[in-house]
C-alpha cells in the first residue's frame, strides 16, 4: 500500500492511496491544523502521509472519507490528536 499527497491549491490537498483498490481523498489542511497536529517544523505532506497511516489502520482505504477537513479524523477516533505524534515520529 502506498500514499500519495499532492499540492491542489493553497490549503487543499489530493492523497491517493494506492491498494488493492485505489481512492483518492480531498483533504484541506489550514495553517493552524499544520500548528496543532504537526508543530513548526513538519510539513503538511508528512502530517496527511502520517495522518492516512493512522487511518487506514483503522478502517480500509474505501472507507476514509473522499473529501474532508483533517480535524474531521478526530470526531471519527477521538484518539486521533494524541495519537497523531506517535505517527509522526514514527516515520
Amino acid at each position: 500500500m502506498s500514499i500519495l499527497v499532492e499540492l491542489l491549491s493553497k490549503d487543499e490537498w489530493l492523497v491517493t492511496v494506492k491498494a488493492r483498490t485505489t481512492t483518492k481523498h480531498r483533504v484541506r489542511v489550514s495553517p493552524d491544523d499544520l500548528r496543532r497536529f504537526g508543530g513548526e517544523k513538519l510539513s503538511v505532506q508528512q502530517l496527511l502521509e502520517a495522518s492516512f497511516r493512522f487511518l487506514l489502520e483503522r478502517e480500509s482505504n474505501t472507507s476514509i472519507l473522499a473529501s474532508f477537513d483533517l480535524p474531521v479524523i478526530g470526531g471519527y477516533f477521538p484518539e486521533y490528536e494524541k495519537e497523531i505524534q506517535r505517527y509522526l515520529t514514527s516515520e
